[in-house]
């Protein structure tokens, strides 16, 4: 059987389609649309036209091409850019309307929990108690278990999106404000760091593109080498690259080793917030992992049939269905054509 998720996110659309025969999510087929949401995002956090309109198209090609590759379930959802801004439920609508398809709203917290479950999946069980952390682009999420849920999950207003939005206007910004910036993410971040000092995690895991990028920049193998190169980003590599980061612009950034121009104006946010989070959270490396919110949800999909089950998933219609609490279930058969 072929699942898909749409990940629906600032930057792009993400589709994955992974054949779950085996009893494992395989990856057989991926497809990306860009959206560079965050540019289209006003001082409100509002997504005009332009935006709405982009996002629309995105999904509708994604839906056509998981259609195409066979894909008998479909899971799509929205993250932090579309979940918070003010007219999302206009966005969702006009959605809709164009790609005949219900996208799910993640929560934050549903988003850590659902991280962590494909990182301890990946990392297995001699990783021990696990912290994971994931910079999105408009927020970040950190759990910490020593089971394979989560004991705690947490998301903050973090993402790099966001930051470099409401706080990093510059290009290059100045320097108050980089310093402005890292003063408000200690600040945000105290709390959190407060109570992982009792935790005392075994091993430390990175999952978003943010952390492949900033670990890629940092000297750790390229995407070529596959996914079971070990991957890691040291805190101590990745503050010798801050001031470079800081002084460059946009352009001048895209051109370092990782950086892809489509991220390149977040970076420096991106890769303050992940040191912050390193520092305070007394971390001196961090493994990178493959596996993330997406296969997360796969995961989720294939070991729990009973909870499946209980909820009368009909596959012959099209309606959303809670995956988990809001997440929605698109069978391919029925989605409209436009």
């Amino acid at each position: 059987m072929r699942i898909g998720v749409l990940d629906v996110g600032s930057n792009t659309a993400h589709l994955l389609v992974a054949d779950t025969s085996g009893g494992m999510p395989l990856p057989v087929r991926t497809a990306k649309t860009r959206l560079r949401l965050a540019e289209r995002v006003g001082p409100d956090g509002m997504l005009d036209e332009a935006a709405i309109g982009r996002l629309s198209d995105a999904v509708s090609l994604a839906v056509a091409q998981a259609r195409e590759m066979g894909v008998e379930e479909l899971f799509g959802y929205a993250t932090a850019t579309i979940r918070d801004a003010p007219n999302s439920q206009e966005a969702l609508s006009a959605v809709r309307h164009r790609a005949g398809v219900t996208l799910g709203v993640l929560s934050g917290i549903e988003e850590a929990e659902l991280t962590y479950l494909a990182a301890r999946r990946w990392m297995g069980w001699r990783a021990g108690p696990l912290l994971v952390l994931d910079i999105g682009g408009g927020s970040v999420e950190v759990a910490y278990g020593r089971d394979v849920t989560a004991e705690l999950a947490v998301s903050l207003p973090l993402g790099a999106g966001r930051l470099t939005r409401e706080r990093l206007p510059g290009d290059p910004p100045s320097t108050g404000q980089v310093k402005a910036l890292r003063e408000y993410l200690r600040e945000e971040f105290g709390g959190l760091a407060q109570r992982l000092r009792w935790a005392r995690p075994r091993t430390a895991v990175a999952t978003s593109r943010t952390f492949h990028q900033l670990a890629r920049l940092c000297g750790a193998p390229p995407p070529r080498r596959g996914p079971f190169v070990q991957r890691l980003l040291h805190r101590k590599a990745l503050g010798r690259q801050l001031p470079n980061l800081a002084r460059l612009p946009t352009a001048d950034r895209a051109r370092l080793p990782g950086i892809s121009a489509a991220r390149a104006g977040q970076t420096l946010a991106g890769a303050l917030v992940a040191h912050t989070a390193m520092d305070l959270f007394d971390l001196r490396r961090v493994m990178v992992c493959p596996w993330a919110l997406r296969e997360g949800i796969l995961l989720r999909r294939l070991e729990s049939a009973v909870w499946w089950r209980e909820r009368s998933v009909d596959l012959g219609t099209l309606r959303p269905v809670p995956m988990p609490a809001r997440t929605a279930v698109v069978p391919i058969g029925t989605a409209r054509r436009r």
